[in-house]
């Protein structure tokens, strides 16, 4: 997968820097892997400007500017938060692309409602805003890695259409 995951970064860079634009990331459940990944190509400093690593409910709310009433209704594992969370780091980062991410890794922490391995998604460019909830199985490295691939591969996606 690495492999995929280099071209996929490769691609993602192409438009980017073709549109003139940066890419951020707003992560949670990842603990930066998607930025580390990105950030581990050479070249990857012509289009993307960073990421903001919010663990804790109050960076989410400090640094992105995540209402805590947001987080006190829907929990920070949902679309409202990740939606609020892409559009913080945009402002942050100075970027027109950002993907965040917060989910529950495991092995604890899950609920009925929300299971281990539910990982919510935002995705947000110059004239959208989509959120995504998706569910992973495996040990917490594993659901960590499905979701820093989900996320580069949404945002290729995107970038394509």
């Amino acid at each position: 997968m690495l492999k995929e995951s280099e071209q996929w970064i490769r691609e993602i860079g192409q438009i980017l820097i073709g549109k003139g634009h940066k890419l951020g990331f707003a992560e949670s459940c990842t603990g930066g892997l998607i930025a580390a990944t990105v950030a581990s190509q050479a070249g990857v400093s012509a289009f993307f400007s960073g990421a903001v690593v919010s663990y804790a409910g109050d960076v989410k709310k400090k640094v992105l500017k995540v209402p805590a009433e947001e987080i006190e209704q829907f929990g920070e594992v949902s679309e409202e938060v990740v939606k609020s969370m892409a559009l913080g780091a945009r402002e942050s980062l100075n970027s027109e692309w950002v993907v965040s991410v917060s989910g529950i890794a495991g092995p604890t922490g899950g609920t009925k409602e929300k299971p281990v391995g539910t990982v919510c998604f935002g995705f947000v460019g110059p004239n959208f805003v989509e959120t995504q909830t998706e569910h992973f199985l495996g040990t917490r490295i594993e659901i960590q890695k499905q979701s820093m691939i989900y996320a580069l591969k949404g945002l290729l996606q995107r970038l394509k259409n």
